[in-house]
């Protein structure tokens, strides 16, 4: 019986053995530091969604393609300005969207989205019990000038959908829409010069971090200043960010320790680099090391070291990837 049962659990191994072998090997990321180029353009126009652990950019748009962002979670209301193009608002004084509005006396009290992405940094705030109406800036556009201004209605939010309108400056061409939140995006976006809705965003979990121009809110001098900067913010992907200094070959996953990470939307930001008025160029900080862990828990660690691309053209930042 012992005989017997000892060939049993022979030919058992010998079974399992043969399972594993035939099973196809999951390939490991390598560990080296992959070079990436992320090409926003000379003009700031484009804005590039990236992917650290396959190292690619998985979707591109111009930042002329949306206006709004809406939140699609089932308790989601957050709405969102064009952070590339330097969008703003300001409540109107008329109840009536249909009422003629202007500008005057404004100043300098339009609000922008912070860029740091937090639910009390949007400029239009928690709109649902008052249903006010907003006016809109729409920004620039690529060639430097002014896109316009619109009046903006938010009338309504559920667990799938917004009701909004949209109306000129005098109150003609009222339009009424219907924005369906999408499930598989932190963000719906919607074009106003379409009136429709926009695919932008990739898919919630197939990107860690965009290469976009955003709005910064500078803090001095005085008066507040909102001024378009080039650089990477999260996009609502979920990501953790954290900051070290020092040699990039030499961080390791050890420096999470001492270093707390950060779900803010501009924690990589714009001032990796600097522009020096001597050399009338871009220096980039290359010791300048950040650690990004993505929503499925890896580590990857990233610095710059580049700002230009091979025609010497800016907006091109290069940077080098690797995980931990």
């Amino acid at each position: 019986m012992k005989g017997s049962g000892t060939i049993g659990l022979v030919l058992l191994a010998l079974a399992f053995s043969g399972c594993v072998k035939d099973e196809i090997p999951v390939p490991k990321q390598p560990r080296y530091a992959v070079e990436c180029v992320a090409r926003v353009g000379p003009a700031y126009d484009q804005q590039l969604w990236f992917d650290l652990s396959s190292y690619s950019v998985v979707a591109q748009n111009s930042k002329m393609d949306w206006d709004l962002a809406f939140e699609s979670a089932p308790d989601g209301w957050q709405v969102r300005l064009n952070y590339a193009r330097l969008m703003r608002s300001h409540r109107a004084m008329e109840p009536d969207i249909s009422q003629p509005s202007d500008t005057t006396g404004f100043g300098n009290t339009w609000k922008i989205d912070l860029p740091n992405g937090r639910s009390d940094s949007v400029a239009l705030k928690d709109w649902r019990s008052e249903l006010p109406v907003f006016i809109l800036d729409l920004g620039y556009g690529t060639n430097g000038l002014p896109v316009g201004l619109r009046k903006l209605q938010l009338t309504g939010v559920n667990a799938t959908s917004y009701a909004f309108s949209i109306a000129r400056m005098d109150g003609s061409d009222v339009q009424h829409h219907t924005l369906q939140k999408d499930p598989a995006r932190p963000y719906a976006h919607f074009s106003i010069n379409s009136g429709s809705t926009v695919t932008i965003a990739p898919p919630f979990g197939s990107y860690d971090m965009v290469f976009t121009q955003y709005t910064e809110q500078f803090y001095a001098p005085d008066p507040y200043l909102a001024y378009l900067v080039t650089g990477t913010v999260n996009g609502y992907s979920g990501a953790r960010v954290t900051q070290v200094n020092g040699d990039f070959t030499s961080v390791s996953l050890n420096d999470t320790i001492a270093h707390p990470f950060s779900t803010d939307e501009d924690i990589i930001g714009y001032d990796w680099k600097d522009y020096s008025f001597d050399t009338g160029t871009y220096e980039v900080y290359s010791n300048q090391v950040y650690i990004v862990q993505d929503l499925d828990g890896q580590f990857f660690k990233l610095h710059f070291v580049d700002y230009y691309d091979e025609q010497g053209l800016r907006g091109s930042p290069k940077f080098e990837v690797m995980p931990l």
